[in-house]
């Protein structure tokens, strides 16, 4: 008897088949290289090298590799690689219908034993992948080739974060053929199957792509080629922009009122991210709840918002934005700003003559203000940071290596709620250093793991582990973070807001015909 299986996605046979690309905007520059100056850089294009796991270096991996799955910009699953999925009724086998007459870059087929292929590599280099494939690898135990174009995934247990899981790195599809010696990191040779194709890598510098003619989802209106440069400081990827040498450019917030006033048109896109400070409880002074309470009394965050946030932030104590479905308003007066009560809880943790923590600050422009404002305030309660400055593409070093007591991090949010809580507050996240704040955290995550995303109780877990990871400082909260670029008036199109990473899915920008080159004084 053939088991009854659950969809998730269910979209006319229709819909399936378009393209998700947008169209050409009138007048778009085909012919012209989109050159983006950002403030993250990537060591590798391999989607399961753990630097990788930071939402914030997949700009050219989205333009590089389509995914199984692919998230749209709220978000949510939908067709990709993949045209369909489900699940049995037990939510242990996962089956997908995969698209037909795709090629990767190097004229591989893809089909489901590329996919085979992939997820076998990924499960014998599973003790050198990032967090976010070595989990999805651990939930699979087994993959069957049904048939040319159908996949099933046998679960270890019910899981219901597939769909979410292979919308990221871990459902990007690299050819089989550049994977044939279980290539690796640096080793290896970034062929996918999306609108870009690599040309040439520098390590933490640039990458260069053309356009991928031959793109199954078609090439309206793309550039001709596009050009990644990692730039940490913010000052060098303003002026690039005036003078020429980039096309756009993530900028400071506080450079908004400059670049407007040089003639720049500047674009804010709201992102469900926050800036937020991750913790090390296993150490003894983080691990003291009161010490951790008395941080978030200590911090001036409307203040901060105020100076730093430029109009592009409010301030934030949890994981979400308040355009989230997870948001909830009370938790934002949890720990209002209030020095008096973070010396007395200071001192009832032991330190009445203060203490000194240990602060990773990442070497971008955009760290240091905010990382010295929260040191000033900090400092004038007794809590004295000792900056331990890190190149930011050696982030994953503060869990791996148990570098520092704290770390400011942009968090660039995820796609499943559920995700947030597993990264940033549970026992092994990636950005977790320590364990959950509290047994509870570990085994609310378990629980919602094991449910469908469509469970009305699943949604109740989730905003109970948001007042709980809030309550327990799993995390601190500072402020909400956008997204800000600066481009000449006219050059740039097709830039919407992508919630799903922490940066923006590029895939579709167009450069605009009347795009004026030269200096801008």
């Amino acid at each position: 008897m053939q088991m009854k299986r659950r969809v998730l996605t269910l979209a006319f046979i229709g819909l399936w088949l378009l393209a998700p690309t947008a169209g050409a905007q009138p007048g778009a520059n085909t012919t012209a290289t989109l050159i983006f100056f950002d403030g993250a850089g990537n060591q590798t294009l391999d989607p399961q090298e753990p630097q990788n796991d930071s939402s914030f270096a997949h700009t050219q991996m989205m333009a590089i590799y389509d995914a199984l799955i692919l998230l749209d910009a709220a978000g949510n699953p939908t067709p990709g690689l993949a045209l369909s999925w489900a699940y049995n009724d037990a939510m242990t086998e996962f089956t997908l219908r995969l698209r037909q007459g795709v090629r990767f870059h190097d004229d591989t087929p893809f089909n489901a034993a590329a996919v085979a292929r992939n997820f076998e590599r990924d499960k014998a280099l599973i003790t050198r992948i990032g967090a976010a494939s070595a989990e999805t690898m651990n939930a699979i135990t087994a993959v069957e080739v049904v048939d040319e174009f159908t996949i099933r995934l046998q679960l270890k247990e019910p899981n219901g974060q597939l769909p979410y899981y292979l919308g990221g790195t871990a459902g990007m599809m690299i050819s089989p053929a550049a994977i044939a010696d279980n290539a690796f990191g640096a080793a290896l040779k970034a062929v996918g199957t999306g609108p870009y194709k690599v040309c040439a890598v520098e390590s933490n510098l640039r990458t260069q792509m053309v356009r991928n003619d031959a793109y199954w989802a078609g090439t309206a209106g793309r550039p001709a080629s596009f050009e990644h440069h990692y730039v940490p400081d913010g000052r060098a990827r303003l002026n690039a922009v005036r003078s020429g040498q980039a096309t756009f450019a993530m900028i400071d917030p506080r450079q908004i009122a400059e670049a407007k006033a040089a003639g720049l048109q500047v674009q804010i896109n709201e992102k469900n991210s926050t800036w937020d400070i991750y913790l090390n409880v296993k150490r003894e002074t983080i691990g003291n709840l009161k010490l951790r309470q008395a941080i978030m009394h200590a911090v001036d965050r409307e203040a901060i918002v105020s100076a730093l946030g430029f109009g592009a932030s409010q301030p934030a104590v949890q994981l979400f934005a308040s355009s989230s479905p997870m948001f909830d308003p009370a938790l934002e007066k949890l720990f209002p700003f209030d020095q008096t009560k973070a010396r007395k809880l200071l001192a009832e943790t032991g330190y009445p003559n203060g203490v000194d923590i240990n602060f990773i600050m990442l070497n971008t422009t955009e760290f240091r203000p905010l990382g010295e404002a929260i040191q000033a305030m900090l400092g004038e309660v007794g809590i004295r940071l000792k900056f331990d400055q890190l190149d930011v593409s050696q982030f994953p070093s503060f869990r791996r290596q148990q570098r520092g007591d704290m770390m400011l991090g942009r968090w660039g949010g995820r796609p499943d709620a559920l995700q947030a809580f597993q990264t940033v507050t549970a026992t092994g996240g990636p950005v977790n250093a320590g364990d959950a704040a509290t047994p509870e955290i570990d085994a609310l995550v378990a629980e919602a793991r094991r449910m469908n995303p469509t469970d009305p109780k699943r949604v109740e877990i989730l905003r109970r582990l948001n007042r709980l990871t809030t309550e327990q400082v799993s995390h601190i909260g500072v402020m909400t973070r956008s997204m800000v670029y600066a481009f000449r008036p006219g050059c740039i199109t097709g830039l919407p807001p992508y919630l799903p990473t922490g940066n923006d899915r590029m895939n579709d920008v167009q450069i605009g015909a009347a795009c004026k080159v030269g200096a801008i004084t």
